[in-house]
């Protein structure tokens, strides 16, 4: 009875495991082509769009309308962190999260916080759209583990490689656990 709590997160890490495994990244990264690629592989556009997030704000959104996916992403944090947030959005794209229903208070909160970021759009669009990404705990830990994937096989070597020697056995294991897979290669 001890082991049971463990069996949803190696569910969980096996399903993030499995789409991250299936998503294709440019070689070298970079995030336009990697979006151009992935919006043409699933048939339906996805915008990229840059906002000066204010202090609160989400770090990143992802709303989709019936035309497009938009994915919001702060252009006041480091590459790095532009990257994750980037990469966790395309997450609940790639696993398929449609988002839940807050209730009024979570969509008030995330509808003053997207008008904020665009205030272009009717605050109907943004209070429908909203609602629909308010995600549950374990999606956004999937989403959170794909981006978590993606962003090591970006950053890792092409070539496996055995640790220096002298290298601390712990170093050794978690280089086993999370290196050592090939990338996936833009054809």
């Amino acid at each position: 009875m001890a082991r049971a709590p463990w069996r949803p997160r190696r569910a969980l890490w096996k399903r993030a495991r499995e789409v991250a495994d299936a998503v294709r990244l440019p070689e070298p990264f970079d995030a336009e082509a990697f979006v151009a690629g992935l919006a043409a592989q699933r048939g339906r556009p996805i915008e990229l769009m840059p906002v000066s997030a204010p202090e609160g704000a989400p770090c990143g959104l992802l709303m989709s309308t019936e035309r497009a996916d938009y994915i919001l992403y702060p252009t006041n944090t480091t590459a790095l962190h532009r990257r994750h947030i980037l990469l966790h959005e395309v997450g609940h794209l790639v696993c398929g999260h449609t988002g839940a229903d807050a209730g009024a208070d979570g969509v008030a909160i995330d509808a003053a916080a997207g008008r904020q970021l665009m205030p272009n759009l009717s605050p109907e669009l943004v209070r429908r759209v909203l609602g629909r990404t308010t995600y549950t705990e374990v999606e956004e830990r999937e989403a959170e583990l794909v981006a978590t994937l993606l962003a090591q096989r970006v950053v890792r070597p092409e070539e496996p490689r055995e640790p220096a020697a002298g290298v601390p056995d712990g170093v050794r294991r978690f280089d086993s656990l999370f290196g050592g897979r090939s990338r996936r290669r833009v054809p």
